[in-house]
């Protein structure tokens, strides 16, 4: 019967308290930072470098040159200077596919997109226009 009592007693140092006591499984080791080369331009006083193709693809997801310029640390007159071509044709790139879905989705048959591009492209409007040219021919009963 003493066997089946638990003994209290026993010490916390002991091997059975330590194992319940450490985790089972451990988890990833940190991992250590290694230097590594970027290719890019170094700018501004500090020769941050900065990637041209990566503030080309920043453009074209439409951040602004405030939002691009905190993310590489340096000033958003650096960037324009030194990477407006860049930052020019990343936003030329939004805008022809942000076109290409518009278009995409007016095909589909979506009326608000057919209206918007109808105004903003064709030029087209809800109000009529009162000239001249719209007024209706005048009519006579008399034949000559």
């Amino acid at each position: 019967m003493d066997n089946d009592i638990p003994n209290i007693a026993t010490s916390v140092d002991s091997p059975e308290v330590e194992a319940h006591l450490k985790p089972a499984k451990t988890g990833p080791k940190p991992k250590e930072l290694v230097e590594g080369t970027i290719m890019g331009l170094p700018v501004g006083r500090d020769k941050t470098v900065v990637p041209p193709e990566q503030v080309q693809e920043l453009a074209e997801l439409g951040c602004t040159d405030r939002d691009i310029a905190n993310f590489y640390g340096i000033k958003e007159d650096t960037l324009r200077y030194n990477f407006a071509d860049y930052l020019i044709k990343g936003r030329e790139e939004l805008k022809i596919s942000l076109r290409r879905s518009m278009l995409k989705t007016a095909h589909s048959g979506n009326a608000a997109v057919l209206i918007f591009l109808a105004k903003n492209i064709l030029g087209m409007t809800d109000q009529p226009t009162n000239t001249d040219d719209r007024k209706p021919l005048p009519w006579t009963d008399d034949e000559q």
